[in-house]
C-alpha cells in the first residue's frame, strides 16, 4: 500500500501563510492546532484547503486577540461530560454531542440519528460523556457514554465512523477554536462565515450555530424548539 504524503512543519507553515496574509502567528496556530494529521500525528495537509478564502480571512481576524495561554487546556481530558442537542437538517434528524469543560464547550461533534447509518439515542438522552480512547491500533478515537433509565451505562463506540466525514471535518474545525478558548460570540461568527454549495450542509451549519447559542452567558436564545424533534 503506497504511505500517504506527509509535510514538515516549515513546509506547512510556508504553503499556509498565503490563507493568513501572511501572519506567522495565526499560520502557526493553525498548523500547531487544527492542521490534519495523519493515524501516527504527521502533517497531512499542506495548507488550510478545507477553507475557503473568506473563512480563513475571518479565523485571522479571530485568532489575533486571542492570547490568554493560562485558559488553555493544552490536553484534553480522557473523559468529558458532554449535552446531547437534536437538530433537524432538511428533513433528516440530526443530533449534536457538546464535550463541555468546566461548563463552557469545548468540542462538539455531528452526526445523523439512523439506526444503520448513523446513531440511534433513546428520546430520554440529553446528556453523557464524550471519552476519548485509543484502538488497538493505537489510533484515537471518540465513544459516548450514557446511562439510560434502569441506571445502566451504554457506550456506542467510535463516533466518527458513525457520522459523513465531510461534516465530521468541519465539526473537528470548530472543535478546535473551541478548545482554544476563543470567545462563544466569536465562533458563532465564524461558523456563520462558512461558505458551502450544499444546502444540505448550510442547513446543517445553522443547526450547530443554534446548538451553541445556548452557551452563551448574557444570551436570551435558546434551543427549545430543537430537543422537541
Amino acid at each position: 500500500m503506497k504511505r500517504k504524503k506527509t509535510y514538515t512543519f516549515e513546509e506547512v507553515l510556508d504553503a499556509s501563510l498565503p490563507f493568513f496574509e501572511g501572519d506567522e502567528i495565526v499560520a502557526r496556530t493553525w498548523v500547531e492546532r487544527f492542521a490534519k494529521r495523519d493515524e501516527n500525528g504527521e502533517l497531512a495537509e499542506l495548507a488550510p484547503v478545507a477553507l475557503d478564502w473568506s473563512t480563513a480571512k475571518e479565523l485571522t481576524n479571530l485568532l489575533k486577540p486571542v492570547n490568554k495561554p493560562e485558559q488553555i487546556t493544552e490536553i484534553r481530558p480522557k473523559v468529558l461530560e458532554c449535552d446531547v442537542v437534536r437538530f433537524q437538517n432538511n428533513k433528516e434528524k440530526w443530533v449534536a454531542f457538546v464535550g463541555l469543560l468546566d461548563g463552557y464547550p469545548y468540542e462538539i461533534f455531528t452526526g445523523l440519528q439512523d439506526d444503520e447509518e448513523g446513531i440511534s439515542l433513546p428520546k430520554s438522552v440529553v446528556g453523557g460523556r464524550i471519552i476519548k480512547n485509543l484502538d488497538e491500533h493505537g489510533v484515537k478515537r471518540y465513544d459516548f457514554q450514557f446511562q439510560n433509565k434502569r441506571g445502566y451505562k451504554t457506550t456506542v463506540e467510535g463516533l466518527s465512523e458513525k457520522f459523513n466525514k465531510e461534516y465530521w471535518n468541519y465539526a473537528k474545525l470548530i472543535s478546535g477554536v473551541l478548545r482554544y478558548r476563543m470567545p462563544l460570540e466569536q465562533v458563532l461568527k465564524l461558523v456563520d462565515s462558512l461558505q458551502f454549495d450544499s444546502e444540505s450542509i448550510n442547513t446543517w451549519k445553522v443547526g450547530v450555530e443554534r446548538a451553541l447559542k445556548k452557551y452563551l452567558k448574557d444570551g436570551s436564545e435558546t434551543v427549545d424548539w430543537i430537543n422537541e424533534i
